[in-house]
């Protein structure tokens, strides 16, 4: 299940290609798939009993992790943030997913949550679940890294801008350090927050990237109409879902830095499609409640 994958870039335009990194598994697929790949064999190689994570409500990383759980006989915990949501009759279509692969879920108050990295918090969780192996939000860290470096492979190295949408950062850094210096690599932040660039630094071993902070739409999982339809215009022309998340707002944030002029008409743009796609059943319930056009 986690050997080395390849997959192959689309043409969006003469001047966009995308990478759909997202084909690699139906369940681990993109990022997911690379972050978790080192740290799986990490895993593997010592005494553990489980892995533990955190993560929201429409956490890919989540799901992720319970998915690979499930493939590989892996006991699984998910620390999830919002105490709220325990009181909810119905769990949203991720954390059914995530149940239904067999994690465990505890759910944390949002002020509990962000004490998550504390060493206070961490022995806490070692004593309540001995011998885990503990992965940080989003699955980012040094073994990640790793992961992510393989995204890009020798053919990469003919465009000039690599774009990629960025949650904790580890997708992004992985791109930085396996990009060659003359590519300049652009990250699109999913969340708002200026915390990113000295996460990043932690892990990026070169300088050729910048993080374009307008594509957020509100942040983490916030949308508008115009998002949902610039989805749904992008699938009916390029027959590729993207995901509400991240991807979509790296697209859009491409093609209007285009139109405005910010990024030059000849540059050669490689985009990488890092999976997500789970989020957008989940997604199309919140928007039903609000009568908004849906994803297609």
């Amino acid at each position: 299940m986690f050997l080395k994958t390849t997959v192959n870039n689309i043409k969006i335009t003469p001047q966009i290609f995308l990478k759909p990194d997202y084909q690699i598994h139906p369940d681990v697929s993109g990022n997911k798939f690379r972050k978790l790949k080192y740290n799986i064999a990490h895993y593997q190689q010592h005494d553990f009993r489980g892995i533990l994570t955190f993560g929201g409500a429409y956490s890919n990383h989540i799901a992720a992790t319970a998915a690979a759980g499930k493939a590989l006989n892996i006991p699984t915990i998910g620390i999830v943030r919002g105490q709220e949501l325990a009181q909810i009759p119905k769990l949203n279509p991720t954390l059914s997913f995530a149940k239904s692969c067999g994690m465990e879920l505890k759910f944390i108050s949002r002020e509990s949550y962000r004490k998550k990295d504390t060493p206070e918090f961490l022995a806490q969780l070692k004593q309540t679940y001995p011998r885990v192996y503990i992965l940080p939000e989003g699955g980012t860290n040094d073994l990640a890294i790793k992961g992510c470096e393989e995204i890009l492979t020798t053919h990469d190295h003919t465009f000039d801008i690599i774009c990629c949408a960025v949650g904790t950062g580890g997708t992004l850094s992985g791109l930085i350090n396996s990009s060659l210096i003359s590519q300049k690599i652009i990250g699109f932040p999913a969340l708002k927050g200026s915390f990113l660039r000295e996460d990043i630094c932690k892990f990026a071993t070169q300088s050729n990237w910048e993080l374009c902070h307008d594509y957020h739409f509100g942040g983490y999982a916030k949308v508008n109409p115009e998002l949902i339809d610039f989805m749904n215009s992008f699938k009916r022309n390029f027959g590729i879902p993207l995901d509400p998340i991240y991807t979509a707002k790296m697209m859009y944030g491409i093609f209007d830095l285009l139109e405005k002029g910010s990024i030059s008409k000849t540059a050669k743009i490689l985009a990488i499609h890092t999976g997500g796609l789970q989020s957008i059943e989940g997604m199309n319930q919140r928007l039903r409640q609000q009568q908004w056009q849906v994803i297609e």
